[in-house]
């Protein structure tokens, strides 16, 4: 079997984040990347300091749940005093797109590198937000089959605001006979047949989520934490209460550092809700945000589980593991310059924030179908450019010289009735030139309709270019942020894997960097 072709990609965002990665942010809205071995082992060391012995790892072993090659490496960390690199994501259907697949990857292989270079004990974990509760992020993916870009849905099954961990998930069974039908050929892989596993009648969507990551990732080396387990909530209460206690304090730094934000001319990426806490607070799964006016009240209340906003996790996560860093994505390094003024609130550590690999997976059928088009991927991404390639080469050679012959006509007659007309007070060189230009611009017309009257009749390479899209840009999106990769996994198996650990393993290294 040929193996796929990948491509590494800019992790991509928007000014603040590429500001966060080419260091020119406003100092103390990020904690500074280390650069060079020395640095990351220093900084390795200050996070062992805060974790002596492996007291952490008994807390949150029951959340963990790890086995083989996972357990083993998360043993050594403790047993070595390490270090965790960690990554996350909310739950996705079926895993969700493929950055899901690509943050787990990007942490194994920074863990693997990080461990080479300082002499420590590195592993990597992944922090399953099942803890989320949002259904209308959860409940969807898109796959791609022929020509076309197919979304995969499920019904809600329980109220608005339930945890992920415990929505039902229903009967997914013709949601899996879709993706199957996907995957083609490879029905029968071991990743389809972990899904099926996963996703059976009394799953929920966080709990499926869980189970399917577990069965794909832990056999490398990447153990998966559940955010929703009562071993996790009871580790990370003392934190949320101490920020229900300070919830005033907090907000006013959250609101600072977004006037900072924004007087800096970025935006900040997580909008701050005027009058609630960064703590959610449930009874039975259903989560609200606690007024800050309530925030004492409810920190002394055994009753409610608590759990924390996008903005207070990483700082959860920060005092709960021993992380190193978390690989993230464009948008979640824009939100760590906010995270960090929650730390600060808090005299919490500041957690640090690195970049995952990107990258777009190029199957060999595709890579054919580009060859057959005589283009590259580059082609394929701006809309109306393929296509305008395709026409122009169906387009006979004598149409093609007519109509430049037609638009060399128009400039040599306008340069001529220009030259007639001298100085004639009557006609402006305005009008001359306006002229010019409707006749230029109906040449252009002719030119497009005959080129997209030469294209339909290329059925073949248009149905190409259609599948091509589907595959790597499906509905204009870029692969890694809407394909499911399950298909692509259980087609190629561990020579994907192979190839995404090679791709991630090069950006690691770039991560560590030197002076």
């Amino acid at each position: 079997m040929s193996a796929p072709r990948v491509i590494a990609e800019s992790i991509g965002g928007g000014a603040l984040t590429r500001a966060a990665l080419d260091g020119s942010a406003p100092a103390g809205w990020f904690l500074p990347r280390p650069r060079g071995v020395d640095e990351w082992r220093s900084h390795a060391e200050a996070v062992r300091s805060a974790f002596p012995g492996a007291r952490w790892l008994e807390a949150l072993r029951p959340a963990l749940s790890t086995s083989g090659a996972a357990a083993e490496r998360l043993e050594r960390v403790a047993a070595g005093r390490g270090v965790i690199v960690t990554t996350g994501q909310q739950p996705g259907l079926f895993g969700g797109p493929g950055y899901t697949w690509l943050k787990a990857i990007s942490a194994l292989e920074f863990a693997n590198r990080l461990e080479r270079e300082i002499g420590v004990p590195v592993a990597p974990v992944f922090w399953a937000a099942t803890d989320d509760a949002d259904f209308e992020e959860a409940c969807s993916t898109v796959v791609s089959l022929g020509t076309e870009c197919r979304r995969i849905a499920i019904e809600r099954q329980g109220p608005e605001g339930l945890v992920m961990s415990q929505m039902p998930a229903g009967d997914t069974s013709a949601q899996i006979a879709m993706l199957t039908e996907a995957a083609g050929s490879a029905s029968q892989s071991d990743v389809l047949a972990a899904l099926r596993a996963a996703y059976h009648q009394d799953a929920t969507v966080g709990g499926a989520y869980v189970q399917l990551l577990r069965a794909i990732l832990e056999p490398l080396g990447i153990a998966v934490l559940d955010a929703w387990h009562p071993a996790v909530r009871s580790a990370a209460r003392p934190t949320l209460v101490e920020a229900l206690n300070r919830a005033a304090m907090i907000d006013e730094a959250v609101a600072l550092r977004g006037v900072s934000i924004e007087r800096a001319g970025f935006r900040a990426q997580v909008a701050r809700v005027p009058r609630l806490s960064l703590v959610f607070r449930s009874t039975i799964g259903v989560k609200e945000r606690v007024p800050l006016a309530q925030a004492a009240d409810a920190a002394r209340r055994d009753d409610l589980v608590l759990s924390a906003n996008v903005l207070l996790r990483p700082v959860v996560e920060r005092r709960l593991l021993p992380s190193v860093a978390y690989v993230g994505g464009a948008g979640e390094i824009a939100y760590f310059a906010q995270v960090t003024a929650v730390a600060e609130a808090l005299g919490a550590a500041l957690p640090l924030v690195v970049p995952r690999w990107s990258a777009t997976v190029i199957e060999p059928a595709v890579d054919r179908m580009l060859g057959r088009l005589g283009m590259m991927f580059d082609d394929v991404k701006s809309p109306h450019v393929a296509e305008r390639r395709i026409a122009e080469r169906a387009m006979p050679a004598a149409v093609r010289e007519a109509l430049e012959g037609l638009r060399a006509s128009v400039e040599t007659r306008m340069d001529a009735v220009t030259a007639s007309m001298g100085s004639n007070p009557l006609v402006t060189k305005e009008v001359i030139e306006g002229a010019r230009a409707q006749l230029r611009h109906r040449v252009e017309r002719l030119e497009r309709r005959m080129r997209a009257a030469a294209g339909r009749g290329e059925t073949a390479a248009m149905n190409d270019l259609a599948a091509i899209r589907a595959a790597l840009m499906p509905a204009g999106a870029r692969q890694e942020r809407r394909l499911n990769y399950l298909p692509l996994l259980a087609r190629h198996g561990d020579l994907l894997i192979e190839q995404l650990k090679a791709g991630a393993a090069i950006h690691a290294g770039g991560l560590i960097g030197s002076k």
